[in-house]
């Protein structure tokens, strides 16, 4: 299989870490180098809020409520920017879900399709993954955990890694 050179990587920030959780920022790092983040404004019926989730994204339900987007815009401008593309992800087991939820609550059919990052990753770039990632993220002076910071991360680590691996 030839491998992507610079795939779009997406990550998907939550409330909390369980099943009642739901998503509450989605951010990519598309394949021309761009990025697109978006905070999402929970449904009223949202109303599950994990402390320890909120101390590692940082993002306060308050923070939400005043800046995120409504859920149908989020789906509508993600499905207009990856319409028919593959997206990975290394957290494919709760961000497709919470992708899943997203939509099913915007009432629109997700047009682009998500897969574990796991499946484009040679044997090489697996055993490099951990060892490359921390370089990556000692050279950078500002860290956010925040979901587009995240897939840039997740992208730029692939990309070093096949190019290790070639070598």
């Amino acid at each position: 299989m030839r491998r992507l050179e610079n795939p779009i990587i997406i990550d998907v920030e939550a409330s909390g870490f369980g099943g009642m959780s739901y998503p509450i920022e989605v951010g990519v790092a598309l394949d021309d180098d761009t990025k697109y983040c978006a905070l999402i404004l929970p449904a009223p019926e949202w109303d599950h809020w994990d402390s320890d989730a909120e101390k590692i994204h940082r993002i306060a339900r308050d923070i939400l409520e005043t800046y995120g987007k409504p859920m149908q815009e989020v789906a509508a401008n993600l499905n207009a920017l990856l319409e028919g593309k593959t997206l990975y992800t290394d957290g494919w087991v709760v961000d497709k879900p919470w992708l899943t939820t997203l939509f099913h609550k915007a009432q629109m059919h997700m047009s682009f399709s998500v897969s574990p990052l796991e499946m484009i990753l040679s044997e090489q770039q697996m055993h490099r993954w951990h060892d490359t990632k921390d370089r990556l993220l000692a050279e950078i002076t500002k860290q956010r955990h925040r979901a587009s910071f995240d897939a840039w991360i997740i992208q730029e680590t692939y990309k070093r890694t096949l190019a290790e691996s070639r070598v």
